[in-house]
């Protein structure tokens, strides 16, 4: 670096030191970075197949292995060989088959509440869910899916005959193997619902949104009138 003297004469200066220019600092790596590498190079050797040649495709392929959990039963007879182990709730469970090569002409179904289960392995054509993104249409094949439910009408079809149910929210697990898991907190048949009550339901919660004083109260105001309104529109449509 030149600089000018008092007596007009250049002189050289040396620089300052300075942390940008440190060799050591400016070649050691980010913790981060090297956090990083590590992170993937961990991930892509759980990807590599066992030949090592090419990576495993993510698939939602449900293959049909038995529900034991070997792992546990391994674990178990290392510590205690002498003991039988205790069953866990996958020993109760039968094993999902696997995805069919071909898609099959039924989709079938399982819809259950906490306290009862009103379709079990159930064969039908199709159902129609009330997802929060809206109705959503379910045949043999469909993509593997999780869906959230709203109050709404789930529609059931087989053959020419359709059974609708008002549920009022859960979800809907939809397998790449043409099942159907739906699960509901609360569900009626459309034809056992009466339209007088859900009519003083709806004035009422309506009555009580509008006085509502405390965010408490508007929330569960609201709700009445989401649930009592997707009722009677589940009657009239």
């Amino acid at each position: 670096i030149l600089c000018v003297s008092p007596q007009g004469t250049p002189s050289t200066a040396a620089p300052k030191p300075s942390s940008l220019s440190h060799p050591a600092r400016a070649e050691r790596p980010h913790p981060s970075h090297a956090m990083f590498r590590r992170a993937t190079g961990l991930l892509a050797r759980r990807l590599i197949s066992s030949s090592g040649s090419r990576a495993k495709p993510y698939s939602t392929d449900l293959p049909a292995a038995p529900t034991e959990d070997s792992t546990f039963v391994e674990a178990w007879k290392k510590v205690i060989p002498n003991i039988e182990p205790p069953k866990t709730p996958l020993s109760f469970m039968k094993p999902r088959p696997s995805t069919p090569p071909s898609i099959p002409s039924k989709l079938t179904v399982n819809f259950v509440l906490p306290y009862a289960s009103e379709l079990s392995t159930k064969e039908v054509d199709m159902v129609i869910i009330p997802a929060t993104t809206g109705q959503m249409g379910v045949l043999p094949g469909h993509v593997a899916t999780i869906a959230e439910l709203k109050p709404g009408v789930l529609s059931v079809h087989e053959g020419n005959e359709v059974k609708k149910y008002f549920i009022s929210s859960g979800f809907a697990f939809i397998h790449a193997n043409s099942y159907a898991d739906i699960i509901a907190i609360e569900a009626v048949p459309v034809d056992q619902i009466d339209p007088s009550l859900v009519q003083k339901g709806l004035a009422e919660f309506t009555q009580k949104l509008s006085s509502a004083s405390t965010d408490l109260e508007k929330a569960e105001a609201q709700i009445g009138v989401e649930v009592h309104s997707a009722l009677n529109s589940a009657l009239t449509g």
